[in-house]
């Protein structure tokens, strides 16, 4: 059977001529990762040229090498969502009827965020570890390659100030900086109680964002290009990558080539999915589906190999060169289950656990300026059974603390407390103004220490709010996520204050949309007015959020927080 090969607009595209086996075409649009694609686009040529049909109708494959995070944007504009850190989409990336993106993680997160997205098949058709690289002299110091080291192992020089100049991918942006954060912030789980846990956390985030970079080859490109010492010495030490990125590095005969460290426990790996989209109609299912056996064979395997890449068993084909220390087929972590809606992402993690991830990645991350207005209402003193019987106050506090201790110094904060008549008629006070965390970290902490609730005072929410919303406006800063968090587990008893009517003309009145402020409004208990606070946020720009469980503020004020939008400039 004849073949045409297509090039259009970067689109590679494969469509057979009408022979004595088939006729008409039937269009299938892949998206795939760009270190697959060239493996896909070969396989989908061969496929073609053996006569790859569907019910007698030449199938026409488009393969587009497209970055997962375009996609991901792409189908969560479609969706109506954002994903943290994702952004809008560029514009060059399309919906495709296949996509084939380098992590189900990425599935697992829209499938968290949109109940619509479901799609099908799932099943993987490569495999890639993710390692730690490291440049070859500094990777022998610490016992490479004789030596297993663990993620425990790497923590401790991460966070003890030891001279090793740790870098990441933007996790939120990329699946084998998501890989890498996940294994880290595991070991630092297992640091002991409560408090050492937080802040081998805190310290190991703190760590990575300081060498983060926003694409790939700019972070590979800070590893040493030349084998002086002193080089060395002020490059990049170690990253979060995949195997494929070291082998690929390689290849190119650096002066100092990178290891790939296979650190204990496995990470989830590199998994490339092989997901059918939703409402992709059964004739393009179906050539989904042939495409998809034509990539489970042993000569695809060998495309892989060529690539980098290996099967999903773990497994390699011919070309694949295994880096010093790569574990057998068998050391590999299992193939991921298919990804349906609210299942297991790659390695058998929870979604879930995947977002709270990124929303505390996010928070160190992206700058603010915060005013936090916490409600000391008579209500918040109700014990919380979930909580072994510590008050909502207790809870709310707790959360509080732990979002500040996440937030470095490029953070400004101030704090507010709330009830009725606090500071003579007003039902606000301020403890805090808004300041540079290098300043006042100590007196906010305090400061939260020694927060109680008021003895039968009612909630001001509405007067409490706009002159909330007027302080962070009048010193509004450029470069920065200006941001309001209430945190409140009632809706507004102050007959003496304002209407919800006032309260809302006067914020429509006062937005600046130069001068933008996300409102975060944060229901605690199942006392609260969901509808109440949304209608504020709807006329500020923000979220409402209610914690019927009020254990799990804490996630929905990190969550929160992470769905910012960029600073406006």
């Amino acid at each position: 059977m004849a073949l045409v090969v297509v090039l259009v607009g970067g689109w590679f595209g494969y469509r057979q001529l009408a022979g004595p086996s088939c006729e008409g075409q039937l269009p299938l649009t892949v998206a795939a990762a760009p270190e697959i694609a060239p493996a896909v686009q070969a396989a989908a040529t061969q496929w073609s040229a053996d006569g790859g049909a569907v019910d007698g109708v030449c199938v026409a494959v488009q393969v587009a090498a497209s970055d997962p995070v375009d996609v991901a944007a792409v189908v969560a504009g479609q969706h109506g969502i954002a994903l943290a850190g994702v952004g809008q989409a560029s514009g060059t990336a399309v919906a495709p009827d296949v996509w084939i993106p380098d992590s189900t993680t990425w599935l697992a997160r829209l499938s968290l965020a949109a109940s619509g997205f479901a799609p099908s098949n799932g099943g993987s058709v490569a495999r890639s570890p993710v390692v730690v690289a490291m440049p070859e002299p500094v990777a022998g110091t610490l016992g490479w390659p004789n030596k297993q080291l663990g993620w425990k192992d790497l923590l401790t020089q991460v966070t003890q100030g030891t001279s090793l100049r740790t870098g990441i991918v933007e996790p939120s942006r990329d699946a084998a900086g998501l890989s890498g954060l996940l294994a880290l912030s595991a070991a630092a789980q297992q640091a002991g109680n409560p408090e050492a846990v937080g802040k081998a956390s805190t310290a190991a985030l703190r760590a990575l964002a300081t060498g983060k970079s926003a694409l790939r080859e700019d972070l590979i490109a800070r590893f040493p290009r030349s084998s002086d010492a002193a080089a060395v010495a002020s490059a990049l030490s170690a990253a979060p990558l995949s195997e494929e990125d070291v082998i690929e590095y390689n290849k190119a005969k650096p002066p100092i080539p990178l290891a790939a460290l296979y650190l204990e426990p496995a990470p989830p790996s590199l998994d490339y999915p092989f997901a059918v989209m939703p409402g992709t109609d059964p004739a393009k299912a179906g050539a989904a589906q042939g495409l998809f056996e034509v990539l489970g064979t042993g000569a695809f395997r060998n495309r892989l190999g060529e690539r980098g890449l290996r099967a999903p068993d773990g497994t390699w084909g011919a070309g694949f060169s295994a880096p010093p220390g790569a574990p057998s087929p068998a050391g590999t972590s299992a193939p991921a289950a298919s990804p349906d809606a609210g299942g297991k992402a790659a390695g058998g993690l929870d979604p879930a656990s995947v977002d709270r991830a990124i929303s505390a990645w996010t928070a160190v991350t992206l700058p603010g300026r915060m005013l936090a207005v916490l409600d000391v209402s008579g209500s918040m003193e109700t014990p919380v059974p979930t909580a072994g019987g510590a008050t909502r106050m207790a809870v709310t506090l707790n959360a509080a603390q732990r979002g500040l201790a996440l937030f470095d110094d490029s953070w400004a904060v101030g704090l507010w407390i709330f009830s009725t008549e606090l500071d003579g008629s007003k039902p606000y006070r301020e403890l805090a103004a808004i300041g540079p965390l290098t300043a006042q970290r100590s007196s906010l902490t305090a400061n939260l220490a020694s927060i109680k609730p008021k003895r039968n005072g009612s909630t001001g929410l509405y007067d409490s709010v706009l002159a909330a919303y007027k302080t962070t406006q009048e010193g509004w800063q450029a470069g920065r996520v200006n941001s309001i968090v209430v945190m409140t587990d009632g809706k507004n008893e102050n007959p003496a204050g304002l209407t919800q009517a006032r309260l809302l003309a006067e914020l429509k009145r006062i937005k600046d949309p130069k001068r933008p402020i996300q409102v975060i409004m944060i229901g605690i208990g199942n006392e609260v007015n969901k509808a109440e606070l949304e209608s504020i946020v709807k006329a500020t720009g923000g979220g409402a959020f209610v914690a019927e469980d009020p254990t799990k503020i804490g996630d929905i004020f990190l969550n929160a927080i992470a769905r910012r939008p960029a600073p406006a400039k």
